[in-house]
């Protein structure tokens, strides 16, 4: 074969993949690629499924949440977030002192906490303007936006200063709480790794006793919906359990009397929590409604659902090798690596989701147009992103321009 008709096939060749083909490629050598940096794709992974349940759980009227996680457990997507939010950014920042130093790792925080206040005002503009302007056109219920909200424009600095947190648009907030005390929490690793866990560990039981210990919110008496001082120890958990994992090669050990103990907590949850009158079926709760932990200061119950969840992804090599070489386990692991504006964008697609059920009903044809409208937007989001850093990853670059 000559040297021009093996160009000519090396040129053709990916047309022929078509559009599909040349997405798999793509997702398939990014993966190859982080995975040789020592990425673990099972973080990014299960950090894009909570994306997408997160996406289809604000949405009331939408059928398809009678099969998130949250029917069959204690815990819903939030703590996984917050929990993998802990475990990121260990290996963002907590790397990042020793091989970076302090003065560069802090401005990367702070750069980390502008960009998550900026997408929370960008969220928070088009709640108010949507609804204002929906408004003129159709009735829209005050629940879409507090009451307090939706007059006026005194409130404005109110939200800007985390004093007013509306519904569905709380979770950003407590990110950034979290990442500003990032620093405290890695001196007191620096210090003594087992103290900085109990201290996290007697702040978060406190809070469990006490619920009233909590920020205040200008829009709710009870105060943040997400109260930092009991969700911190989730995140301080990612923390430990990502300084953990590079121990043993990112992988958990994998004890036997541990994954059977994590399975027969996790089905005692899925009975609990399962809404089977919900479904018509006979009421199994071994409780009945006794049980009913409690999201706002992270109820034990529900501590121990998303710990257990984490351990059996983490210790298991199976689901390391899934996220890295299937086709589904690459398509999420790219939601998970583009969090932040997956989530701005599936929180704005929310509202218009729900706007469009009030106004124009549930029927079947809207349920499927709005959730295949919705996912496919968030995974085109998703892999646009993605395509767009790798092109700016592999652009030449001019003599003594820095690293991208």
């Amino acid at each position: 074969m000559t040297a021009h008709k093996q160009d000519r096939q090396a040129t053709t060749a990916p047309r022929d993949r078509g559009a599909g083909g040349s997405l798999r490629g793509g997702l398939a050598a990014t993966a190859q690629a982080l995975a040789a940096k020592g990425r673990d794709h099972r973080i990014d992974a299960l950090r894009g499924v909570a994306l997408l349940m997160m996406f289809i759980d604000h949405i009331p009227q939408d059928l398809l949440n009678r099969f998130t996680m949250r029917n069959v457990g204690f815990a819903d997507a939030a703590e996984v977030f917050v929990l993998l939010a802990g475990y990121a950014s260990w290996l963002a920042y907590g790397r990042g002192f020793e091989k970076y130093g302090v003065v560069v790792t802090l401005k990367r925080l702070f750069r980390r906490c502008v960009q998550l206040y900026i997408g929370q005002t960008i969220m928070v503009a088009v709640y108010v303007f949507t609804i204002r302007i929906w408004r003129h056109f159709t009735p829209v219920s005050v629940d879409y936006l507090e009451p307090e909200l939706a007059h006026g424009m005194s409130w404005v600095w109110r939200v800007m200063m985390f004093d007013a947190l509306p519904s569905n648009l709380n979770i950003l907030p407590l990110y950034i709480v979290l990442l500003a005390g990032f620093p405290v929490f890695y001196l007191l690793v620096r210090a003594q790794h087992s103290l900085a866990l109990l201290l996290a560990g007697a702040l978060w039981l406190l809070v469990n006793l006490d619920p009233a210990l909590n920020f205040p919110n200008w829009l709710d008496p009870d105060g943040w919906y997400f109260n930092p001082l009991a969700w911190q120890f989730l995140f301080a958990l990612g923390l430990s359990a990502s300084a953990e994992a590079q121990r043993h090669g990112g992988n958990f050990p994998h004890r036997t009397w541990l994954v059977v103990l994590c399975w027969g907590y996790l089905g005692f949850s899925a009975l609990q929590a399962f809404p089977w009158v919900l479904w018509g079926l006979p009421d199994l709760r071994p409780f009945g409604d006794a049980v009913a932990p409690a999201k706002t200061w992270l109820s034990p119950l529900r501590l121990l659902d998303v710990v257990a969840i984490f351990y059996l992804v983490q210790s298991s090599v199976a689901a390391r090798r899934w996220s890295a070489e299937s086709g589904i386990g690459q398509a999420l692991a790219c939601v998970g690596r583009h969090s932040l504006e997956v989530f701005v964008v599936g929180t704005v697609l929310d509202l218009y989701a729900r706007l469009i059920f009030s106004t124009f009903g549930e029927s079947w044809l809207l349920q499927v147009g709005v959730n295949v409208v919705g996912l496919a937007i968030l995974f085109s989001v998703a892999f646009w992103l993605d395509r767009r850093r790798n092109v700016r990853v592999r652009a030449p670059r001019t003599p003594g321009a820095p690293a991208v």
